[in-house]
This record gives C-alpha cells, sequence and structure tokens, in this order.
C-alpha cells in the first residue's frame, strides 16, 4: 500500500520548486493534496495535473505571510479535502544583501515570508490536528540556518527561526500525536536558486563536496518520510539532504 493513502495534505509554495515536487511525491504514494501558491495560475497547473494522474488535488490561492489570507486558503483546503492530516510549510523568498546596505523593508519581507508564514500556517490546522491527536507538520528551512552565509544574513536568520520554531512547537504537540520536523535542503536546481546572483552560486556550489546543486526529486522522498507512519519516531528532528554542505 503506498505510503500516504488516505491522507490529506497540504504544501504552500506548491506551484514550483521543492514544492511542486513534494505534491506530486505525496500524490504518487496516495495522498489528497492542496497546491497552494500565491499565483493562481500555477496552483491550478500542479493541482490538474496531479488529477491527469488519478489523485485528489485541489489549488489554493493565498499569500502565506498574511493572517487572514492564510485562513481562507487553510479553510478552502479543508473544505475541498475533508481536513488536513500534513502540512508542508514550503513557500519562500530568497533576495541577497549585504547587512550595511540592506533596507527594513527586505528585512521584513523575509521575515514575513519565511518565518511568519510558517507560524500562520502552523497555528491554522493545529486546532483539527490536536482533535484528531494525529498530524504531521513538515517546515522547509535551510542549510544556511547552520552555516549563515555572506550577503544572506535575513535569509538565514528567518531559516534559523524556523528550525527555533519547528523545535519548540515539536515538545509542545507530541504529546498529542502530533510530530513537528524541518528539512534543511542545501542548493537544489530551482528557480529560486537561479535568480540568486552567478557570482554567489558558483562560490556555494565550489564549496560542495558532491560538486553540483541538487534536484527536488533528491529532496521531496524526506518529506514523504517525514508525512508517513514511518517518520512517527522524528520529533523535533532537522533532516539535511545538502550535498554535504554542512555535515550534521
Amino acid at each position: 500500500m503506498a505510503r500516504l493513502t488516505g491522507k490529506r495534505c497540504l504544501v504552500t509554495g506548491a506551484g514550483r520548486g521543492i514544492g511542486r515536487a513534494i505534491a506530486l511525491a505525496f500524490a504518487r504514494e496516495g495522498a489528497a493534496v492542496a497546491v497552494l501558491d500565491r499565483r493562481e495560475d500555477l496552483a491550478m497547473e500542479v493541482a490538474a495535473f496531479l488529477r491527469e494522474q488519478g489523485a485528489t488535488a485541489a489549488a489554493v490561492t493565498g499569500d502565506v505571510s498574511q493572517e487572514v489570507s492564510v485562513n481562507a486558503g487553510i479553510a478552502a483546503a479543508r473544505d475541498a479535502l475533508g481536513g488536513i492530516d500534513v502540512l508542508v510549510n514550503n513557500a519562500g523568498i530568497d533576495t541577497n544583501s549585504r547587512v550595511i546596505d540592506m533596507p527594513v523593508a527586505m528585512w521584513d519581507e523575509m521575515m514575513a515570508v519565511n518565518l511568519r508564514s510558517v507560524f500562520l500556517c502552523t497555528r491554522a490546522v493545529l486546532p483539527e490536528m490536536v482533535g484528531r491527536r494525529w498530524g504531521r507538520i513538515i517546515n522547509i528551512s535551510s542549510q544556511l540556518a547552520h552555516k549563515g552565509a555572506a550577503e544572506m544574513a535575513h535569509y538565514a536568520a528567518a531559516k534559523a527561526g524556523v528550525i527555533g520554531l519547528t523545535r519548540s512547537l515539536a515538545y509542545e504537540v507530541a504529546a498529542d500525536g502530533i510530530t513537528v520536523n524541518a528539512i534543511c535542503p542545501g542548493p537544489v536546481d530551482t528557480e529560486l536558486f537561479r535568480n540568486i546572483p552567478e557570482a554567489w552560486r558558483t562560490r556555494k556550489l565550489a564549496e560542495l563536496p558532491i560538486g553540483r546543486a541538487g534536484t527536488v526529486e533528491e529532496i521531496a522522498p524526506t518529506a514523504v518520510l517525514l508525512a508517513s507512519d514511518e517518520g512517527s519516531f522524528y520529533i523535533g528532528a532537522t533532516l539535511n539532504p545538502n550535498g554535504g554542505d554542512v555535515m550534521i
């Protein structure tokens, strides 16, 4: 039997990149999937593709950094699937600046999209998970949360915050049958990574023992593990598919 048969999963930022790969992997494992993205066209494209493959899927549009939008999006996903058993907080952005040059608006946007969103989406799904006494919350952080990077202090800080939130929440809800874990991918060949200045990308890839960026298909299986019954003993863990950029 597929490992996620009967599970209802919501993946944020699932219109492309790692989120899309996770949504597809979940569907292959038998899950019903809500594809949430701020771009309606991308959410609809992925949901339609999943339905063509025989999966139950719904497209949801929303801005995960805004409370009203999150609550509406979660409600729409819940209505479409009949509930939410698994939440993957994947939506995120990436910008570059030295701290000395960084506008406050850039810092605030990074915190809103990459950290505040995790809190908002998680808080919105917790009541039904607690009531059901079963749930999976998977937060996508980054290897830069562990090691930092020049010109990405705001990104590393937000992603480190995701790990802190993951661990603290894991203490709160483990007794309710809910696991909370984080995945810290290394450089992955996505549109987000390709939009980083080429000089920065070249330096980063040169640091990797594996000598290349990862693929989204190399990240998605970790999310499947954490969403499945096989992941039930992972509590507050940080899994690191990062090509050797951080070895912990």
